[in-house]
């Protein structure tokens, strides 16, 4: 039993030394989300708390971030919130995209899906209420131009999308 923990202890330390590569980018103000739209300060704060860690090039990383396997996990989860929706490359998409990215951001506040709740447990700054929620929601209503709604139907009429 001793020999198996001394063992499970050295894989632990072993594996402290391969961790994932930190996504750590400049911001490029002519195509982040924040730079671009100039939000109110109170929308600007809770972007930055609840969403730009996993969904920009600046995450702020915690302590446990040091810690493999959970590094690997975080880089996971924003690999994976960033292939939805990239707030520092806002500018750099078509204004279809932007459309959608903005529509989906929306259906997340109202469905209560966004920050995942495991982000919350250790970010409280990023538990959001439902006047908070509504603030992102109507900042992101604001920047709709209805241009995906016109490319879904254009997908659709080319049997892209069903």
């Amino acid at each position: 039993m001793k020999k198996a923990l001394y063992i499970l202890a050295g894989l632990f330390i072993l594996a402290q030394f391969f961790r994932p590569a930190r996504v750590v980018e400049p911001v490029d103000p002519a195509a982040d989300l924040i730079a671009l739209t100039h939000p109110s300060a109170e929308v600007e704060h809770l972007l930055r708390v609840a969403c730009y860690d996993c969904h920009s090039g600046q995450p702020r990383y915690p302590w446990y971030a040091y810690i493999t396997p959970v590094n690997w996990w975080l880089d996971r989860h924003i690999k994976e919130g960033r292939e939805h929706f990239d707030a520092t490359t806002w500018g750099r998409v078509e204004n279809w995209s932007r459309d959608h990215q903005a529509k989906e951001v929306m259906e997340m506040m109202e469905k209560k899906e966004m920050p995942l709740e495991s982000y919350t447990w250790t970010h409280a700054d990023a538990k959001l209420d439902d006047a908070q929620r509504q603030l992102i929601s109507d900042f992101f209503s604001s920047k709709r131009d209805g241009s995906w709604d016109v490319e879904k139907a254009r997908r659709k009429a080319a049997g892209v999308l069903k």
